[in-house]
Formats: C-alpha cells, structure tokens, sequence
C-alpha cells in the first residue's frame, strides 16, 4: 500500500512530499525535503572520511596518514624556529605537491569509501528516488570528500602559518601566503577527488578502487615526469610545461605560479606567460567538469532513474 501527500499539484507538477507505507509505524514529523537530503549526504561523506561515526578499526588508516602528512611540517617549522630562518623551507602552496604521496593514499583510501559501498549494497535506487536527485547525490558527494581532501591538506599548512608567525616572520606576508595556500589546497581538493570519484565509481569493490585510484595518480605522476624530461631535451622547457598539466599535482603547481607569482615545487609545471595560464586553467575546468558529467551519467545508470 502506498499513500501519498500533496504528491501531485492540481496543474499536474510532481512535488516532493512522497510517502510509501509499507506497513511501518506512519511518520508524522516534519517532511525535511531535498535540502536536508542533500545536507545529510554531504555531511556522512565529509564524517565519513574520517572514519567518524564508524568502527575504531575505520578510524586507524585517516588518522594515521593526517599525522604522517602534518609531521614534516611541524618538524620545518622547529627547524626554521631553532635556526632563526628567514623562510620555511616549503612554501604554503608547494608543501601538498612536494608530499602528493601521502596525500594520494589519502585520497585512494576515502575515494571508494564514499561510493562504492553504495553501489555494492544496491541502495542507489532509494538514494535517488524522491526527493533526492541523481545530481544532487553526486554533488553532495563529490563536495563531501572535496572538503575532507581540503581538511587533511590544509592542516600541515595551517601549521606553517603558525610557524611564521611564531618566527615572527611579516604577519602581512604570512596571511596572504597562507590563504594562497589555503586556495590551491581547495583547487587540488576538487581536482583529485573528481578524478578519484569516477574511478572509483566504476567498481563496486573497496580494494579495487583503492589499487585504481591510487596506481592512476602514482603512475600519472612517473609517466609524466619522463615526459616532460624528454620533450625538455627534444625541444624546450616551455613546450614541457605543456606537458605537465596531465599530472593533477604538476597542473596545480603549475596554477599557483599562473595565479598567485609562487614559485613552482617542479621544474616544468612553469606556465609560459598569459598563454600557459590560460591554458593551465582551461585543463582544470575542462578535467574538473568531464568528470562531473561521467559521474552523472554512471549514476543515472547504476540508479535506475
């Protein structure tokens, strides 16, 4: 039996009030709607990912990796500190590239966490009925683990700001390097976890997607390098750094000089002028919104709707 309120206008327009009764105790509350519906996914992936709400065991490999990526950064700001430095030894926007390892196995480890379970429990199709949309699911993930990403890469760069001000470096330069810092960890945020998602999307298997979300980073960063080493010495250091935006870490050096005049963590994520910032920021949108229109298409097959 199935009773609906309001499920109908009088012009014919389908709302959101949607009861299916199927011999449970009725629900008198408050309809929530898919606002709430959308807050609650967004929060249990960004909670999620950090193993929050889950067993001890699910807690050990995030929290685990937070320290190990937020140590180095402790240890540079003791030594710039002991030794009166006049700058850390990394900068704020060169530090998530310059340790990308660790930030990969982050990534690797929440990416099939937040949709592969999903697809390998069968519950699609109650996630995306009434009131919640196809679309909505996918931004309400993608934006959850986003958040977490800039969480887990912010902190050791908030840690360096600190640093700075405790070595009473300009508190002028140390704020903008700081929420420059704060942006590209945002930018990289949003780029690794769109690339993640999708192939995480394509199985239902946590180890699987692991093992291909991490192998894609970890081997895009090798070849890559390679590349750009040999069109260096086969033509020029500027058509190498046109290279470098098939790395997602390269490509966000590579903003970071293009955006904000940082220096760059590799040598040939340099882009040329106008033209390669350009071109830099034309490959993020491009990379970014391709993997949002492959998630909506895979979710409204795997969802039935």
């Amino acid at each position: 039996m199935t009773s609906q309120e309001s499920a109908v206008t009088p012009d014919g327009v389908a709302t959101d009030s949607v009861i299916h009764d199927i011999g449970f105790r009725h629900y008198d509350g408050p309809r929530l709607g898919r606002g709430w519906a959308f807050r609650s996914l967004f929060y249990e992936t960004l909670r999620g990912s950090f193993g929050l709400g889950r067993p001890a065991k699910v807690k050990i490999m995030p929290w685990v990796l937070i320290v190990l990526f937020a140590l180095p950064s402790l240890v540079m700001v003791a030594i710039t500190i002991l030794t009166a430095s006049e700058e850390l030894p990394l900068s704020y926007t060169m530090y998530p590239v310059a340790i990308s390892l660790v930030v990969s196995l982050f990534i690797a480890g929440r990416a099939p966490y937040a949709v592969s379970r999903d697809l390998r429990d069968g519950i699609m199709p109650l996630y995306l009925s009434r009131p919640i949309r196809r679309q909505d699911y996918v931004y309400a993930k993608l934006l959850g683990l986003s958040a977490a990403v800039w969480i887990f890469v912010a902190t050791p760069v908030t840690i360096l700001f600190i640093g700075a001000l405790l070595a009473k470096f300009s508190v002028k330069d140390a704020i903008f390097g700081w929420l420059g810092g704060l942006l590209m960890a945002a930018v990289l945020s949003i780029l690794l976890t769109s690339i993640s998602l999708v192939l995480a999307s394509f199985t239902k298997r946590k180890g699987l997607g692991v093992a291909a979300v991490l192998s894609t980073l970890i081997l895009l960063n090798g070849f890559v390098a390679v590349l750009v080493s040999v069109v260096d010495m086969q033509s020029s250091e500027t058509a190498a750094s046109y290279f470098a935006v098939l790395d997602p870490y390269m490509l966000v050096d590579g903003l970071g000089a293009a955006w904000l005049g940082v220096d760059t963590t590799f040598l040939y994520s340099q882009p040329d002028g106008a033209l390669g910032a350009v071109y830099y920021s034309a490959v993020l949108l491009v990379v970014v919104t391709g993997c949002v229109a492959i998630l909506l298409r895979r979710f409204k097959k795997v969802g039935g709707v």
